[in-house]
């Protein structure tokens, strides 16, 4: 049997009135994104690593990725970037010192890979990172030696123009233990290097949260990582959901992002239900949105959650603030943030293992869209929803 579970137990509607307004009118005024005047919205594509991983990454992977993306529609949906993560690296640089591509598994150079993927009408990403070891190198027995980018910033930088690169993903990877560097000073360094380019390059930063980069990075890069690496376990997902609460009060202005983490939609032990929560709450953080699995073996359910338009939508609309929570509690989370046309978009999340009704109170009157369901449901903030299900709602004056 459903059993009911307020959004705030054991507080009035007044209360909860008083706590959403005064979420409202206290948006923060954040430090200036990155002034290249990229990724305005949060970025969608692919990237390699949750789908093969390390050792099984080849050029005909990214082309057969990119392949799908286009055919399946993803592309139109948003999904732009075409990422090829650690492991693409020959094991030493060349002669000149310059990064090379591994002879066998990218025999044409990466310059013709970028030029496939462009031909698909997507954009392409590579990964670097600051020290002198990738985290392949340290966690995957990744055979290289003197791959990083430590001391080679400004070569490097040229290279991924020359090479027609969009985007760089760059990876802390132990850098402080094993080269002594200091994160932001590191960043800041390929910041510098990027900046100098013809070649606009979105730089989005990964260092799991350690040093709270929510508070300095966002004049530094595009988008930073707000965790440590997002497993496909609804355990992972919910624990991730959970770090973002502390961390959305510091969003702000388009240009840089909150990154919890490559979606896990797909993969792993997610269920249908799981994977759809898992993207509501992207969603309403304004989270960077990169597909981690085979694009052309997806299920038509899951397809249909990667390639939801009404969700992405939510995602892409930034108007102040990043979704924060507004409420929890044993076995339901209630997540919103305001929507650039007046209204909201709200997640009832139900976290427990039995069938649950979720309910809200938001201020003011409103005529409600499940954004799952495509179609309006009247003008309840309430859904009953399965274990670790959840109800996407825009909420639309009335």
């Amino acid at each position: 049997m459903d059993h009911a579970i307020a959004a705030k137990p054991k507080t009035s509607p007044l209360v909860l009135l008083l706590v959403v307004l005064t979420w409202l009118l206290s948006l923060p005024v954040a430090t200036p994104a990155l002034a290249n005047g990229l990724a305005g919205t949060p970025p969608m594509g692919w990237n390699s690593w949750n789908q093969v991983r390390c050792h099984d990454l080849t050029k005909d992977v990214v082309r057969r990725a990119a392949d799908a993306l286009a055919d399946t529609g993803l592309r139109d949906a948003g999904y732009e970037y075409v990422v090829v993560d650690d492991c693409w690296q020959a094991a030493t640089r060349a002669a000149d010192g310059s990064l090379q591509p591994d002879p066998k598994r990218f025999p044409h150079g990466i310059a013709d890979l970028a030029d496939y993927v462009h031909s698909r009408g997507l954009l392409f990403g590579i990964y670097a990172v600051p020290g002198s070891r990738t985290c392949a190198m340290a966690n995957d027995a990744y055979p290289a030696s003197g791959i990083g980018s430590l001391g080679h910033e400004r070569q490097d930088a040229e290279t991924f123009d020359r090479w027609g690169v969009d985007y760089l993903k760059y990876d802390w990877c132990y850098a402080d233990t094993v080269d002594g560097l200091d994160r932001k000073a590191a960043f800041e360094k390929m910041r510098d290097e990027l900046a100098a380019l013809p070649r606009p390059i979105v730089y989005a930063i990964s260092e799991y949260g350690v040093s709270s980069p929510w508070t300095w990075a966002r004049p530094v890069a595009n988008l930073w990582r707000t965790t440590d690496d997002l497993f496909a376990t609804w355990d992972s997902v919910l624990a991730t959901i959970d770090r973002q609460a502390a961390v959305a009060v510091h969003s702000g202005s388009p240009g840089g992002w909150n990154d919890p983490d490559m979606l896990q939609v797909g993969n792993g032990t997610l269920t249908a239900d799981e994977s759809r929560a898992h993207f509501s709450v992207w969603a309403v953080l304004n989270a960077p949105l990169f597909a981690g699995t085979d694009p052309a073996k997806l299920s038509g359910t899951d397809l249909a959650t990667l390639g939801n338009a009404e969700a992405i939508a939510v995602d892409q609309d930034f108007a102040g603030s990043q979704g924060r929570r507004l409420a929890a509690g044993p076995g339901y989370q209630v997540w919103g943030k305001p929507l650039s046309d007046g209204g909201f978009a709200v997640v009832l999340l139900n976290t427990g293992s039995t069938t649950a009704t979720v309910s809200a109170v938001i201020p003011g009157a409103w005529n409600v869209r499940d954004l799952w369901a495509h179609r309006d449901v009247g003008t309840a903030v309430s859904a009953s929803l399965r274990p670790h299900a959840a109800a996407l709602l825009k909420l639309t004056p009335r």
